[in-house]
């Protein structure tokens, strides 16, 4: 059987590494550290707990965070630019190479390929017309050769 993305990655351990990478750059960011200046500092671990859940990990942002509705949620009204979102997809990706997530083609296709779809996610629910956060709508789940499908509401 085929390892998730999250098993292939190195688990949580290598989400925890991700984030802490990420973040501490992010705060020296003048783009987007202002995004950020209010952010907890347990948020490196959450999105880490997020991202798990993404790649095939234990669902414990659906389980003790709240899910999807909840990381919508998070978003609204802080009107990410295009700007920022592709800043922060740079980050993201230069702290993959940093915290030594795996280099082959085809998972850093899928990393990337979700970091890309989530931001542009962010982008929709913290612009001026966000859908509704339904407690319905699963977290998104990540594998090999398989996205969700997305349609737009209304």
């Amino acid at each position: 059987m085929t390892q998730t993305p999250y098993a292939w990655m190195g688990g949580q351990a290598a989400l925890e590494r991700l984030t802490e990478v990420f973040y501490r750059q992010v705060h020296k960011d003048p783009l987007l550290a202002p995004v950020f200046a209010h952010a907890s500092p347990e948020h490196p671990h959450l999105v880490a707990v997020w991202l798990a859940e993404v790649f095939g990990g234990p669902a414990e942002y659906s389980a003790q965070h709240g899910g999807h509705a909840h990381m919508a949620t998070m978003h609204k009204g802080h009107g990410v630019t295009e700007e920022q979102r592709r800043r922060w997809v740079e980050l993201l990706m230069d702290a993959a190479d940093e915290a030594e997530l795996p280099d082959d083609p085809e998972f850093r296709a899928v990393f990337a390929y979700y970091i890309e779809w989530g931001t542009r996610m962010a982008l929709v629910y913290s612009g001026p017309n966000p859908p509704p956060a339904s407690a319905d709508v699963p977290v998104p789940k990540w594998g090999w050769n398989q996205t969700p499908p997305w349609e737009p509401a209304g």
